[in-house]
């Protein structure tokens, strides 16, 4: 493999074994009467181990593929204390971890493990999908998953991984500035109940005021703090916001980069036009930029030199 296939590799490694421990260490830590309270019986506890197991499926495969450079599990920190933020949390990491291979998929030097992935990935989306019905949410609230680079989905991934095996490979990938969202719309409901579908299709609209607030870069972060997050870009301008087969890009307003705060608001339109799907809907991902270069869904990385902070997750829906 190329130095790009197993780093990317690598990473999909790293966040399988998250999602294995993610799982199962919620079913630990919450007790029976804590899930029957969220509305989850033993039905659904066990299709949350179900998925448990398909992860541990889905590290071997890969571990199997970069044998035997392969990463080992690691010891991670969760930021819930209930059943639904369990829940909310499951649903945002199984997002960028799909929208995660989706954006390296296509780059690929070897493009024979890429049909493997692809095979592990599809169960992803039906565990995400799975997860937001699990917290009461619209199941698929848009048309189209949008993929991310490899350096999106280790700046978010990062924070979460405490300490590792001292053999496991350094992942290569930048880790931006950590971004904030500190009025991010809400998802957990307490009066959410598990559902096939529900009428909870949109938490935010256009035109919301959204804030953010941002780590300088320079700071020692990720497991063992081993990592040192890095920007290549000057004064913050834009938030591009990253949905569907779309990037668009909004003004920020008081601007305080004394202390790393400003806001923007959130964009409407259409995927297709008129009466086609809301653009901004769902799962997604929003991050700071100094500039505004056109990116496509192919080459979203291009704009990388120009983050100052981000992405974040935003819950439009």
């Amino acid at each position: 493999m190329s130095d790009f296939d197993f780093q990317s590799f690598n990473l999909a490694l790293n966040q399988e074994y998250i999602e294995l421990d993610l799982f199962h260490y919620g079913l630990a830590k919450f007790s029976q009467q804590e899930f029957l309270d969220a509305g989850l019986g033993p039905e659904y506890q066990f299709l949350i181990e179900y998925m448990a197991d398909q992860e541990v499926g889905h590290a071997e495969m890969v571990s199997n593929i970069i044998y035997p450079y392969g990463a080992k599990p690691c010891q991670y920190q969760y930021p819930f204390d209930t059943v639904r933020g369990f829940l909310d949390f499951c649903q945002k990491l199984t997002r960028w971890g799909e929208s995660g291979v989706y954006g390296f998929l296509p780059h690929l030097d070897n493009r024979a493990p890429a049909e493997l992935l692809i095979n592990s990935i599809t169960t992803e989306a039906r565990q995400q999908m799975a997860f937001r019905q699990l917290e009461g949410l619209f199941p698929m609230a848009v048309w189209f998953v949008a993929g991310i680079p490899q350096a999106w989905a280790w700046t978010m991934l990062s924070p979460y991984l405490v300490h590792c095996p001292a053999e496991n490979p350094y992942i290569k990938w930048q880790i931006f500035p950590y971004l904030n969202v500190t009025n991010n719309p809400i998802a957990i409901r307490n009066d959410s109940k598990a559902a096939v579908s529900t009428n909870v299709s949109a938490i935010s609209y256009p035109g919301y005021e959204v804030n953010f607030q941002w780590d300088n870069p320079g700071m020692n972060v990720s497991y063992d703090l081993k990592y040192q997050t890095t920007s290549t870009a000057g004064p913050p301008k834009y938030a591009l916001w990253v949905s569907q087969l779309n990037a668009t890009y909004t003004p920020l307003y008081n601007i305080d980069t004394d202390n790393n705060y400003a806001s923007a608001k959130q964009p409407g339109g259409m995927v297709f036009g008129n009466n086609t799907a809301p653009i901004f809907n769902d799962t997604m991902f929003v991050a700071l930029t100094d500039d505004n270069p056109y990116v496509t869904p192919y080459n979203l990385s291009l704009v990388n030199p120009h983050i100052v902070a981000g992405p974040a997750i935003y819950q439009a829906g």
